[in-house]
């Protein structure tokens, strides 16, 4: 019905920046509130930042003042721009939206995941 592609993780140093993004699509009526989430190993999935439809925005302690939360309501896209990356940002990070499809259907769902690692 609805599918998250996500993509721009990867291999950076402590102190980097890193962009992902995150595209909606499928048959969609309506995309509302879409966010980001990450797993590190042996630990369970948290926020970290998430954005209505309007732009309004929140975060996790964690992030705040490194990582800021956008998005492109006309191409149903959410993006996430990291700064000052730490090794323990070090996880998979997970693309979350919820919508409604042509059928009126309430959805929620997940992308694939994607690596990020920061490491020197």
């Amino acid at each position: 019905q609805v599918q998250l592609v996500e993509s721009g993780g990867g291999l950076v140093q402590p102190g980097g920046s890193l962009s992902l993004s995150c595209a909606a699509s499928g048959r969609i009526f309506r995309i509302n509130d879409m966010g980001w989430y990450r797993q590190a190993p042996g630990k369970e999935r948290e926020l970290v930042a998430r954005i209505t439809t309007g732009g309004s925005t929140n975060y996790a302690d964690f992030v705040k003042g490194r990582f800021t939360i956008s998005r492109d309501n006309a191409k149903n896209t959410v993006y996430l721009q990291m700064n000052n990356l730490k090794p323990e940002d070090t996880a998979v990070y997970y693309c979350n939206a919820q919508g409604v499809t042509i059928s009126f259907r309430g959805v929620e769902v997940w992308g694939q995941g994607t690596l990020v690692t920061v490491s020197s």
